[in-house]
């Protein structure tokens, strides 16, 4: 409410600016399409009473403005142009470019502007703030974070990326200590919280992600905050809370290769080696891909183009650990046949082609070739 007042105050202050230059203003039809929002109307209105060449910068600030709020971003970028041709440098005119253009997807224009504002201001939060979501590279990310920080240490969205920055740079000590101090001057911020609890695990912080991961459970169930749970309780040797954890992902069905890993080894720690063996081959299972195969296959055809027919081989059997597969077995049967001359190799893998049941009309033709080479080579 506060800045709905603010921005009415200004609002205001520039209708009395237009009564001074021109009595064609109705500042109460004006204030009445602001106050309902009708961004489109105030601008047509606005643009009925000032002529299209006009110079006056506070006219053009109204109907960028007015166009801006209406979603009419060419309209709105075509008047602050005129404005930065008149009055140049002007922050909160670049600003405003920056922002219609990130609007339409320019970020080559967007970041250009910001740029302007840090060359006339070397000190603007916002200017670094907003470049860094454009920024190339994690290390560029990191400088306009660390910029951006240091202006404002308390911060909260700064402080979460420019943590979740250096933790994907594995600098967890830096992450941890931004959102410490983020966190001193909000302590009721709960994502900040949350995303101090894998840093902390990183640095062993085992004791501090269960204390604050406790807080939060009891605010709202989160899986995250769960997980990183989980794993300090098997850290600090309280197998059995790792497990109940883990078995209410589990429950949940949002379960990974992760927390069923944990959950072995915390069965095997408390000595139930049934459990403990049931759940290390499902962290097996988690971890193979249902299109493992087809990755294998991948590879090894590329090595079939290198004329690599050796590693190829490998490749298409490592591919079939993982589950059986036509593609896998009537390629190894061509690649024994016409590359490696070895009939008896071409036969076995042609025939298991077959018998495990391809598809009579889309594999037609390998169907008809594979029966047709196994008599052959024999």
């Amino acid at each position: 409410m506060m800045r709905k007042g603010i921005c009415l105050c200004i609002i205001l202050f520039g209708f009395n600016s237009f009564t001074a230059q021109s009595a064609k203003i109705d500042t109460e039809k004006l204030l009445e399409y602001y106050e309902t929002q009708r961004y489109a109307d105030a601008a047509k209105y606005l643009q009925s009473i000032y002529p299209g060449d006009t110079q006056d910068i506070k006219a053009l600030s109204q109907i960028a403005y007015c166009n801006m709020m209406a979603g009419k971003l060419p309209e709105a970028e075509k008047n602050y142009l005129k404005i930065n041709i008149i009055q140049p440098n002007s922050l909160a005119t670049l600003f405003s470019l920056a922002s219609i253009n990130s609007r339409r997807g320019n970020v080559t224009n967007a970041k250009t502007y910001l740029q302007q504002i840090i060359q006339l201001d070397s000190l603007n939060f916002n200017a670094y703030k907003q470049l860094a979501t454009y920024a190339d590279t994690p290390e560029t990310k990191l400088n306009y974070l660390k910029k951006a920080n240091f202006l404002n240490s308390t911060d909260p969205d700064v402080a979460y990326d420019l943590s979740l920055t250096y933790s994907g740079l594995k600098q967890y000590q830096p992450a941890y200590d931004v959102l410490k101090t983020a966190i001193a001057s909000d302590p009721e911020n709960f994502t900040l919280q949350q995303a101090l609890l894998p840093v902390a695990n990183q640095l062993t912080k085992y004791p501090e992600v269960i204390e604050i991961g406790e807080k939060l459970l009891k605010n709202h169930a989160d899986v995250n905050v769960m997980n990183d749970m989980g794993q300090a309780y098997f850290y600090v040797k309280d197998y059995q809370k790792c497990i109940s954890l883990y078995k209410m992902l589990e429950d949940m069905g949002v379960q990974n290769e992760g927390t069923l890993y944990f959950m072995a080894l915390s069965y095997r720690e408390l000595k139930d080696y049934n459990n403990a063996a049931l759940y290390a081959q499902k962290t097996i299972d988690e971890a193979i891909s249902d299109h493992t195969t087809l990755y294998y296959a991948a590879l090894a055809g590329i090595y079939e183009a290198k004329n690599q027919y050796n590693d190829a081989v490998t490749a298409y059997k490592r591919g079939l650990t993982f589950g059986m597969s036509n593609i896998i077995y009537y390629r190894l049967g061509l690649l024994y046949d016409l590359n490696l001359k070895q009939p008896k190799n071409a036969a076995t893998y042609y025939k298991m082609y077959l018998k495990n049941q391809p598809d009579q009309e889309k594999e037609k033709d390998q169907i008809a070739y594979a029966k047709g080479r196994i008599p052959v080579l024999k």
